[in-house]
């Protein structure tokens, strides 16, 4: 019998010569169970146990009879990062391999070991940022962007462990293995709309790019006036997307038009417009809106989705909003278009992969995205598609997407606006899942607001806790369980005090870095909690799930920092009490219907007593309790 890739893994390890692995070689205790410190193991054996344990891994299915998309409880890696540590105890995560073969930035083999501490946290779906092979031109950190797509269909060599002599996409075969037989799940991020600079595809397709003219000293994200501005976003919030307002004529004429010859010397690529005009590559920027002040993407460029020459260059309208002269059949860049639908399927193939995260799903034209998921689903129907885009609409449904990624993480740090999002999905309904957390790899860490760490580990378990009693989906940012608060990246919701801290050579998504796996912070870590809470949101998930208008009630709290959410369904529900103040502890009273009763906290699974209609709470700083109501 042929065996599988995680078998055909773990002979490469037994196979490995002892000079190889008899060098010291430390891994975190909380990878085994331990709460924190440090094991000097050898590691083809430490490895090699793990994954025989997989292997005979034969307990019952958790999701046998249960649509998998819906009961999803999401551990979400970047696998570079997630998987690091430093194992030579030398205070670096070195980029390059120890002498042993093994590499102390994450690997594919490091993730594989990392799933049954994963699945003992409660998660039981693996979705991965871009695995794929990044590009080498003007890369940023030490290690480049994993959003600089060199190729798509090559993964990330740096994911493998020289010592094995086995490939990345071999790696990630095993780890799908390994992952399935842990009953788990795997969803990979796609990346449609941008590539790297250098892709691979600018040799023979290079109509499927932004090209500049050399003498464009001054490239950089289009000015708009404030009278511009403030008529770009009266049309595109009413949807009308005819005629909406183009860069002034200066930038657009920074663009060359089609046919360009590409020319590679030493390495670089250039272009030589059908007139010997010299040109190269645009690099990206944020252009929504269209005055964001983020920096640019000196490493990345946008795909070009159109092929019209009234609308050669980059701004909002060519690759976001799309100006409806671009909705021609006429204008569509089919070759770049099928080429992108075709991707997920050869996963599909490849990989055995289970669902897809789609980058910036939101900036893709409707007919491309319509046959991504198609393609897709044609290949297996139960097939995820989850999409970033903050708004659980029924548009977004219609399309055939399973979730969205939502804005809990931008309201859930503040009362006034979760009470404000509840009230109104309350009203309107919850058409799709959402991602319950309050963070992501794009925004501040949670544990990153606050000085005190403590303040930062009572502000995860509130909101962790919170997030799972609504219509989301769970959703672990690795390293929140051990109250991390290092940003990976400064997407979202950051300060310029903070790029001035934070350039890419200190960040996780560019450069080497590890999580504080030995010391966690210097707080307990939040595994056990997490996995109560859990527990007991999969004994009420017909509750949780319930998106129905009129399920989410917002009771009365004699205490303004208590903050109280109702979960309604067929006559049952569940109440979350929860003290927003970090520092503080806080006393109220709830009011009931029955005058005398006791209620039990499904948490702390201590009673309380309802007197003449009241029931007295005190909660610590960040603590939450949960009842049943009957």
């Amino acid at each position: 019998m042929q065996k599988t890739h995680l078998e055909s893994l773990l002979l490469a390890l037994k196979g490995l010569p002892e000079r190889l692995t008899e060098s010291s070689y430390r891994v975190p205790g909380i990878w085994t169970g331990k709460t924190n410190g440090t094991e000097q193991v050898n590691p083809a054996a430490y490895f090699g146990h793990i994954i025989e344990n997989i292997l005979n891994n034969t307990g019952p299915s958790l999701q046998q009879d249960a649509d998998w998309k819906t009961t999803a409880v999401v551990y979400n890696l970047f696998i570079r990062l997630t998987a690091a540590f430093d194992h030579n105890g030398d205070g670096v995560i070195s980029t390059e391999p120890l002498e042993s073969g093994f590499r102390e930035t994450g690997t594919l083999l490091k993730a594989i070991a990392l799933l049954p501490y994963i699945k003992n946290l409660g998660a039981n779906t693996l979705y991965l940022l871009p695995v794929t092979e990044i590009g080498a031109e003007c890369r940023k950190g030490s290690l480049g962007s994993p959003y600089a797509i060199k190729n798509p269909r090559k993964l990330d060599p740096l994911l493998n462990e020289p010592a094995l002599g086995l490939s990345s996409e071999m790696l990630l075969k095993a780890f799908v293995e390994a992952a399935h037989l842990l009953d788990m799940h795997v969803v990979l991020e796609f990346v449609f709309r941008t590539t790297a600079i250098d892709c691979d595809w600018i040799t023979d397709h290079p109509d499927w790019f932004y090209w500049l003219k050399n003498n464009s000293g001054n490239y950089g994200p289009p000015h708009f006036d404030s009278d511009t501005l403030n008529r770009i976003y009266e049309v595109v919030d009413r949807h009308e997307l005819r005629n909406l307002p183009a860069p002034p004529a200066e930038y657009r004429e920074q663009f060359v038009a089609q046919p360009v010859t590409v020319h590679e010397e030493y390495g670089q690529l250039s272009g030589t417009t059908e007139t010997g005009e010299p040109c190269h590559i645009a690099s990206a920027f944020s252009d929504w809106p269209p005055d964001d002040q983020q920096p640019a993407w000196s490493d990345v460029t946008y795909l070009k989705m159109h092929l019209h020459d009234a609308f050669n260059y980059i701004a909002y309208n060519t690759i976001r909003m799309y100006d409806s002269a671009l909705d021609n059949p006429e204008t569509f860049n089919t070759g770049l278009w099928n080429e992108i639908s075709d991707i997920i399927p050869s996963y599909q193939a490849e990989y055995q992969i289970d669902g897809a995260m789609i980058d910036m799903g939101h900036a893709l034209p409707a007919l491309l995205k319509r046959t991504i998921v198609v393609k897709a689903r044609a290949q297996k129907a139960d097939f995820a598609f989850w999409d970033e885009n903050f708004n659980p609409t029924q548009e977004i449904r219609n399309e055939g997407f399973n979730a969205v990624f939502g804005s809990l993480p931008f309201v859930i740090h503040d009362i006034v606006f979760i009470r404000g999002l509840l009230n109104h999905l309350n009203k309107t309904g919850v058409a799709l899942p959402f991602f319950g957390t309050g963070e992501n790899h794009n925004t501040p860490r949670v544990c990153f607001r606050y000085p005190r760490q403590e303040a930062g580990r009572n502000h995860s378990k509130f909101i962790f806790t919170l997030s799972a009693i609504l219509p989301t989906i769970p959703f672990l940012q690795s390293g929140m369980e051990l109250c991390e608060w290092y940003p990976v990246n400064l997407g979202l919701n950051f300060r310029d005090e903070d790029r001035a801290l934070y350039p890419p050579e200190k960040l996780p998504l560019f450069s080497a870095f590890s999580y504080d796996w030995e010391n966690t912070n210097g707080l307990t870590p939040l595994n056990s909690y997490i996995r109560k809470i859990l527990e007991i949101r999969a004994h009420y998930l017909d509750i949780v799930l319930c998106g129905e208008t009129g399920s989410i009630t917002i009771p009365y709290t004699s205490e303004p920092e208590l903050f109280a959410v109702t979960r309604t369904t067929a006559g049952r529900s569940l109440l979350f009490v929860g003290n927003s103040n970090l520092y503080d502890t806080k006393s109220g009273f709830l009011e009931f219907s029955m005058e005398n009763d006791t209620m039990r906290d499904l948490i702390s699974e201590q009673s309380f007593s309802i007197k003449e209609h009241r029931l007295g709470i005190s909660c610590k700083p960040g603590q939450c309790m949960l009842f049943e109501l009957l």
